[in-house]
C-alpha cells in the first residue's frame, strides 16, 4: 500500500513538471527544446554562444600569432600604430602585438571569469534559497534579511569594494562578481520552492506522512530549478560585462600582458586618436558575447515559463 502511495506522489510531482494544454504530456524540458529549435532568436543566441565557446576552447589553434610577441614593435612611432597588413588582419596594438590573436586569447579569460563566478553565485545562492524555502519560519526570515542587505548595495559598487579588499587578482575578481549574484539566485529559488510547496503532490505527500527531506529534495527542489537555470544563462552575460568593467578600472588581472577584453579596452583609451580600432574590437567582442547569452537566456525563460507559452 505504501508503494502505491509513493508512486502516486511521484506521478503528481512529475505532472507538475509537464506541459499541459495540448502538449500530450511532454516534459517541460522537451517542450522547451522544441520551442527553442523553432525560434530564430534563440538560434542566433545559441550560435553566438557556441562560437564564443569554440574560440575560447581552441584559442591556441585559432590564434595566428603569439599574443605576447611584440613582432612589429619596430614599426611603431609616436602618433602611428600599424593597421591591417599581411599576416596581421586586424593590425597590432601599441606594443606591436597581433590584435586578432589577443582578442582570441582574451575570450578564454572572459569565459573562465564568467563561468567560475556564475557557478559560485549559483552554488551559494541556491544553498541559501534551499535553507529559506525548505525550513521557513525564523530560518527564512534570517536568510532573507541577509539577502536584503546584499541587495541594498549596488552590484558594481559591491564588486569594486570586494576587489579592492581582496587585492588585484583573478580570484578576487571572480569572488566579487559571484557575491553580487548570490542574492538573485537565493530569492529566485526560495520563491519557486515556496510556490511548489503548496502544489498538490507536496500537500498529498505531507498528508501521507512522507518525510520532509524527501519531499523537498526529491520533488520540490527538482521542480523549482528551471528559473535558476535560466537566470544562470542571463547572469553569464552580466558576469562578462562586470569582469570587463572591473578590468577596465584596473581591478582585474595584475599581469597586464595577459590578453583580456576589459584590460585591452582600458589600454586603448590612450590611443583613440591614433587608432580607435584598438578600443572598437574588444568592445564589439564584449557586446556580441553578452548579446548572445542574453538572447538565449530570454528565449529559454519564455520556453520554460508557462506564463509566456502561446
Amino acid at each position: 500500500m505504501g508503494d502505491v502511495r509513493r508512486r502516486r506522489i511521484d506521478e503528481l510531482a512529475a505532472r507538475a513538471g509537464q506541459v499541459p494544454e495540448g502538449e500530450g504530456g511532454v516534459s517541460l524540458t522537451r517542450s522547451a527544446i522544441r520551442r527553442l529549435r523553432r525560434d530564430p532568436v534563440a538560434i542566433i543566441g545559441a550560435i553566438i554562444v557556441a562560437l564564443f565557446l569554440l574560440v575560447a576552447l581552441f584559442a591556441p589553434l585559432l590564434a595566428p600569432k603569439d599574443p605576447l610577441a611584440q613582432s612589429l614593435l619596430s614599426q611603431i612611432r609616436p602618433g602611428y600604430i600599424p593597421g591591417s597588413q599581411e599576416g596581421y588582419p586586424l593590425g597590432v596594438d601599441n606594443l606591436g602585438r597581433d590584435l586578432l590573436s589577443r582578442l582570441i586569447y582574451g575570450s578564454r579569460q572572459s569565459l573562465m571569469i564568467g563561468v567560475v563566478s556564475t557557478v559560485l553565485g549559483v552554488v551559494v545562492g541556491m544553498s541559501l534559497g534551499i535553507l529559506a524555502g525548505a525550513f521557513g519560519g525564523w530560518v527564512d526570515t534570517l536568510v532573507m534579511r541577509f539577502v536584503d542587505i546584499l541587495l541594498s548595495v549596488p552590484g558594481l559598487l559591491m564588486a569594486i569594494s570586494i576587489s579592492v579588499l581582496l587585492g588585484q587578482n583573478q580570484y578576487a575578481l571572480m569572488i566579487a562578481i559571484a557575491v553580487t549574484q548570490v542574492p538573485i539566485f537565493a530569492r529566485l529559488l526560495r520563491g519557486s520552492m515556496l510556490a511548489q510547496r503548496n502544489s498538490d503532490y507536496a500537500v498529498a505527500a505531507q498528508a501521507l506522512g512522507v518525510r520532509k527531506g524527501r519531499i523537498v529534495f526529491g520533488h520540490v527542489l527538482p521542480n523549482s530549478v528551471s528559473p535558476v537555470i535560466v537566470q544562470a544563462t542571463l547572469s553569464l552575460a552580466t558576469a562578462i560585462i562586470e569582469a570587463a568593467a572591473l578590468s577596465f578600472l584596473g581591478l582585474g588581472d595584475p599581469d597586464l600582458a595577459r590578453p583580456e577584453w576589459g584590460a585591452m579596452l582600458a589600454n586603448a583609451q590612450n590611443f583613440l586618436s591614433v587608432r580607435p580600432e584598438l578600443a572598437v574590437y574588444p568592445a564589439l567582442c564584449i557586446i556580441v558575447v553578452a548579446l548572445g547569452f542574453t538572447l538565449l537566456g530570454e528565449r529559454l525563460r519564455e520556453a520554460l515559463d508557462p506564463k509566456f507559452r502561446r
